[in-house]
């Protein structure tokens, strides 16, 4: 079974962001977001952020938690070299949470394009009302 999924690459560049691989190692590791988050020297908020895929962290943040979690720094960037075992699950359950991740990410990627357009709107309609309204 841990064939199935290792061929499938459950978190290969394709399949999962650096932020999938982040939170799985994180979680794999048995550390909470705000454990890690002190034990490399950041606030949580970053972490989030870098688990949500919304930033992502300097060379050197990268190879402290490449260490903390056990984990290649080439497995935490693109899915490939050392890493985490994928989780066991049957195989017949593989298609229905790769959907669901695929949707999740999906939701992500509107949401994101969704905030930015909120951005611009906002910006436009301060500079047309003058920066009257804070």
């Amino acid at each position: 079974m841990d064939d199935i999924l290792q061929d499938d690459g459950w978190f290969s560049e394709e399949t999962a962001t650096f932020g999938d691989r982040l939170a799985g190692a994180r979680e794999a590791e048995g550390l909470t977001q705000t454990e890690l988050a002190r034990r490399i020297g950041v606030k949580i908020k970053t972490l989030r952020g870098w688990e949500e895929d919304l930033n992502e962290p300097r060379a050197n943040k990268l190879q402290m938690l490449s260490g903390l979690l056990n984990v290649s720094l080439r497995w935490l960037l693109t899915g490939e070299g050392e890493g985490i075992n994928e989780p066991s699950h049957g195989p017949d359950d593989l298609p229905e949470m790769r959907d669901l991740l695929l949707e999740i990410r999906d939701i992500k990627s509107q949401m994101s394009r969704s905030a930015d357009q909120l951005g611009r709107l906002e910006k436009r309609l301060r500079k047309r009302l003058g920066g009257a309204v804070t």
